[in-house]
């Protein structure tokens, strides 16, 4: 490895280790030439394999992302996260794996599949067809690669996709959506029709292995898109791993998007577990979209990360829809995890009820953020919010920051 990959390692984890106590620093982080030059160059790349609808959406996302840049202290939803160990290192993408590499981190995933799941697996943000299995799920259900049904999928299969990416997650005040939506090179999609009821669990899984003996610091941006139709019923299970070896804590980068659209009458079971390296960088945005009578659950929990931010946005689109989100964390030493969450309430009769617990040792810190925003006309709506939070040490710290907006006069709010 040159020394200019090992200088950028070094100040990557430096940077981690100081989180907590750059906490209320305010700088500007403008992209980098790095992250402009790679932006240009894996859209024009993918422009001669994608469909022009979807070209198009990552040239406004990459024209968004230079307007924005990465966000900063001074904006109010990021006050207490600081993402300069990831605005100011020279991310590489990853390269293939050696024969030796791919089959070390084929030995580590091991333990973590199960027979009863359709599987998808990603190493280092490329699709691994020959660990994934996803045959047999019944008349209409799509499962597959993002990338090879853009490039290789039937018209009707295309269309299905550009109806729903990118429409949900937007990015018009969102740096990371913007960066994931113009970098994304693969990840998972999912179409249920109406009616299909899935026997197992669909688990996507994202393992990283941090690379391959040069050791500089990969950047993945995994990208799913899951349409659940009219009445159907799915469990979703996404995994993101680490795949070094045991005695390795590499540093990384992995930015997801998924978006979830639950149609009308479906039911949803959504679990994110995230056990990465905790030297690595995960920023996430989960978006989903409810439709009239349904109803979905997702549980999030995150165990590794120096640095970890989940997004949680829900829209309650429909009467009578249902939301449960959970979220579990437990961390140490100097790690940081920040969740900021979201819920709207646009349509009456509609319940949410989150709860989200953690525990903390050494000097870890969270943050929960959690908004209920109730529109004009959504009567009748009841929403709760919990974070509660076990500190083991003097040094941990955990911050809690519930908020509602109710423009409704009959409803059951409470946090």
């Amino acid at each position: 490895m040159d020394a200019a990959n090992v200088a950028n390692v070094e100040d990557a984890a430096r940077l981690a280790e100081a989180l907590p106590e750059t906490a209320g620093m305010a700088s500007t982080f403008p992209p980098t030439a790095g992250w402009v030059a790679r932006l240009d160059r894996l859209r024009r790349e993918r422009r001669a394999v994608e469909p022009p609808a979807v070209a198009a959406l990552r040239g406004r996302a990459l024209e968004r992302f230079g307007e924005l840049g990465f966000p900063t202290q001074r904006q109010e939803s990021w006050r207490s996260t600081n993402v300069a160990p990831i605005a100011r290192a020279e991310w590489t993408a990853p390269g293939p794996l050696s024969s030796e590499a791919s089959r070390a981190a084929e030995a580590a995933l091991t333990p973590y599949l199960f027979d009863s799941a359709a599987t998808l697996v990603f190493l280092d943000g490329r699709f691994a067809p020959h660990l994934s299995r996803a045959a047999g799920l019944g008349d209409g259900v799509i499962l597959g690669s993002l990338a090879e049904t853009l490039a290789q999928g039937s018209r009707s299969v295309v269309e299905k996709v550009e109806e729903h990416l990118g429409r949900h997650a937007g990015f018009a005040q969102a740096s990371f959506v913007a960066l994931n939506t113009a970098l994304f090179s693969d990840g998972a999609f999912l179409w249920l029709p109406r009616g299909a009821v899935l026997a197992g669990p669909i688990h996507l899984v994202f393992g990283s292995t941090g690379g391959d003996g040069d050791r500089s610091p990969q950047a993945t941006f995994p990208r799913s898109l899951a349409v659940v139709g009219e009445n159907a019923q799915a469990t979703i299970v996404e995994s993101y791993l680490d795949l070094a070896p045991a005695d390795d804590e590499p540093v990384y980068f992995n930015c997801p998007v998924t978006e979830i659209v639950a149609g009308p009458g479906s039911v949803v079971d959504h679990y994110k577990v995230q056990r990465e390296s905790r030297e690595a960088f995960h920023v996430a945005t989960f978006e989903l979209v409810q439709e009239r009578s349904s109803s979905l659950s997702s549980h999030s929990i995150s165990l590794g990360g120096a640095l970890v931010r989940n997004d949680v946005n829900a829209l309650l689109d429909g009467p009578g829809s249902d939301t449960i989100l959970n979220g579990l964390y437990m961390i140490g030493g100097r790690q940081f995890v920040d969740h900021h969450m979201r819920v709207e309430h646009a349509a009456p009769h509609c319940a949410s009820h989150e709860l989200f617990k953690g525990i903390l040792d050494g000097k870890a810190r969270s943050v929960f953020n959690g908004l209920i925003h109730v529109r004009h006309g959504a009567q009748k709506t009841d929403a709760k919010q919990s974070n509660r939070n076990l500190l083991l040490s003097r040094g941990a710290v955990a911050n809690s920051n519930p908020q509602l907006e109710i423009f409704a006069d009959d409803v059951r709010c409470t946090h």
